[in-house]
């Protein structure tokens, strides 16, 4: 049985399902759910880590590497690591200020943010708070053309580079935990009630003293008495737009002038699309199994992705990632990077920005541990011959268009 360290010297912690052990312990049970859960059974969820368990690795010897370079180039900014802090909501829940915390990680690692439009922070916020911040943008088609065009012009005024649109989440998973844990909307059950009253560090961390945040990149479009959690939770269930298509993206790619990134895809004929519409790049992912239960593993997926976008477009990768090696598989198989949600945000739960940092930190490590076993210098070594032994081929996403 695997024994993870307990306490909470971050020092200690080796990898991330240790530094995802302890915020298991920090966190009342409904917080954790909504952190790790997925959507019905799992399936996809489980998926995520067992295909990237399928690829096998095969080291080439005496290549005489000493200090892989791990740096990059993400929509033409340079990255010290292939790595995104993904676009995650509510994570206000998790630690105070949790969104400032995690773009103050992202810069002391030389790496960009993607903030949520359901952030707890606003885009405002971490440009003031973080100096140097590369802020990203993630993007909910809304209803609403007046909100969206605002979020929009905002965005452009904070000098955000890189847009990405979300599609795969018109409607929200059927993520059967929420109901379980709430009597109602944000009115949890009697037995949650008392599990929260178990964790007094969370609560002085999170709740003290404002009680659960809003989400300020909402806050201009509620009324005063509704800018809290319900409120915005209300707004934006009422304001997603169940009709988002490819007409959609097309005015959005005539409207934004700045890097546009479309994330959602995992079949090919749909990355195709998305090239011949002019996006910069495309972010294969499931929504970290949240939200249809049964799709495909975001790393079984991209490699029909690659075969038909790559060099057209920057490929991302989304969903399961956990150690630095996942990223020489994911990189292997042809994204250009990845992006982590879950891994940062375990860290940001039980250490803040230096929570954050360690999870960073073991992913960087053991990325650049892998490519001294593996013979590589450079990330782009990654492709082609080198990594992945045969039986990875097995591995097969939705073919056609």
């Amino acid at each position: 049985m695997r024994r993870y360290h307990t306490g909470r010297d971050l020092s200690r912690v080796q990898s991330i399902p240790e530094l995802a052990s302890l915020a298991q312990r920090y966190l009342p049970h409904f917080v954790w759910e909504y952190l790790a859960g997925g959507a019905e059974e799992e399936i996809t969820l489980t998926a995520n880590r067992r295909d990237f368990d399928r690829l096998g690795l095969c080291p080439r010897t005496l290549q005489g590497v000493q200090d892989p370079d791990l740096s990059t180039s993400l929509s033409h900014r340079p990255a010290a690591l292939p790595i995104v802090i993904a676009p995650t909501g509510y994570n206000g829940m998790l630690r105070r200020d949790a969104d400032v915390l995690l773009a103050r990680a992202a810069t002391a690692k030389g790496i960009p943010l993607c903030l949520s439009t359901v952030s707890c922070a606003s885009m405002e916020q971490l440009v003031e708070q973080v100096p140097g911040l590369n802020l990203w943008f993630q993007l909910y088609c809304l209803k609403d053309p007046a909100v969206q065009e605002d979020l929009l012009k905002r965005a452009e005024r904070l000098q955000v580079s890189t847009l990405l649109l979300t599609s795969d989440a018109t409607v929200l998973g059927n993520r059967e935990w929420d109901r379980r844990n709430f009597q109602r909307p944000q009115k949890l059950t009697l037995a949650n009630k008392i599990d929260v009253l178990g964790h007094p560090r969370w609560m002085a961390g999170t709740l003290w003293p404002h009680g659960m945040p809003s989400l300020g990149n909402l806050d201009p479009y509620l009324p005063k008495e509704a800018r809290n959690a319900a409120g915005a939770q209300h707004f934006i269930g009422n304001q997603m737009d169940t009709g988002l298509n490819w007409e959609s993206l097309a005015r959005l790619r005539d409207r934004w002038t700045g890097q546009l990134i479309l994330k959602g895809v995992l079949h090919p004929g749909d990355a195709e699309r998305a090239v011949a519409l002019g996006v910069d790049g495309i972010v294969v992912t499931n929504h970290g199994g949240r939200q249809l239960d049964g799709s495909p593993s975001a790393i079984a997926a991209l490699p029909a992705i690659s075969a038909v976008a790559k060099g057209k477009v920057q490929i991302l990768l989304d969903s399961g990632v956990r150690r630095g090696s996942d990223i020489v598989r994911a990189m292997a198989l042809g994204a250009d990077g990845v992006l982590v949600g879950r891994p940062t945000l375990f860290g940001v739960a039980v250490g803040g920005e230096a929570g954050a940092q360690k999870a960073l930190q073991i992913l960087g490590d053991e990325l650049k541990r892998a490519m001294i076993l593996l013979g590589c210098q450079r990330l782009d070594q990654l492709v082609g011959e080198h990594p992945l032994i045969e039986y990875a081929r097995d591995l097969s996403g939705p073919q056609g268009s």
